[in-house]
């Protein structure tokens, strides 16, 4: 008999043991992401099966162009958490948004939600264009090129300042790009392009980070800077 209850108590323990781990298990699965150049983004899209693809751009950006089987959910709408938990968490996901800053927020935050397989796609849609990927369709509409280089046209210097509201750096630079449009008034033209409204002009000169300031000396490109600048670093190029 005591045999019997020394030989049930060791069963229940290895049965105990076993469910602890297996709950241990479940709970320290890990979420993985990674960022994808467009090419290897389009790829891995194309071999997973049952891929989530998630546009986190506005409305009115998706509407304008998109990719195929996307869905719309904007980082900055106020219904996204609540949008993004009715996903499977346990789908491979996709994200891509303009230029890859907020696919990579969102990509964050979902980690966070419990999303166990995340790809971003690296640059987003400029770069996706840039590359040609997936039968692009450019916007219509904002300044063509024609008109850009009819800017160009005079005999001073032209800064160029490619932006988006949205763009966090982009917003940071604003105050003190405006304050050099008044300060360098005779000798550069300062020109602000949102993006977002000048998207086939953006994919034409091949824009692909924001933001990007081009300057321009009688009409040709001699310096480009993409990604944040300082005050003072700008202040020396012009």
């Amino acid at each position: 008999m005591k045999s019997k209850i020394v030989f049930l108590l060791f069963t229940a323990f290895l049965l105990m043991n076993c469910k602890d781990k297996t709950g241990t298990n479940a709970e320290n699965a890990k979420s993985t992401s990674e960022s994808l150049a467009p090419n290897a983004f389009s790829e891995k899209l194309k071999a997973t099966s049952e891929a989530q693809l998630i546009d986190v751009r506005t409305p009115e950006e998706f509407n304008s162009k998109h990719l195929d089987n996307a869905q719309n959910i904007d980082y900055n709408g106020s219904d996204f958490d609540t949008e993004i938990a009715k996903l499977d968490k346990n789908k491979p996901t996709f994200v891509y948004c303009l230029s890859g800053g907020r696919s990579s927020s969102a990509v964050a935050k979902m980690q966070e939600m419990g999303f166990t397989e995340l790809y971003n796609l690296e640059g987003g849609m400029m770069k996706w264009n840039a590359l040609g990927l997936g039968g692009k369709k450019v916007a219509q509409g904002g300044m063509t090129m024609v008109e850009f280089q009819k800017l160009l046209q005079t005999d001073k210097k032209v800064l160029v300042d490619f932006n988006a509201q949205w763009c966090g750096p982009c917003q940071r630079m604003a105050p003190f790009i405006e304050k050099m449009k008044e300060e360098f008034k005779d000798k550069v033209t300062v020109i602000s392009i949102d993006v977002d409204e000048n998207e086939a002009l953006a994919d034409a000169l091949k824009i692909d980070g924001l933001p990007t300031l081009l300057l321009y000396d009688k009409q040709k490109s001699v310096w480009k800077n993409e990604g944040f600048l300082s005050e003072e670093d700008l202040r020396k190029k012009l």
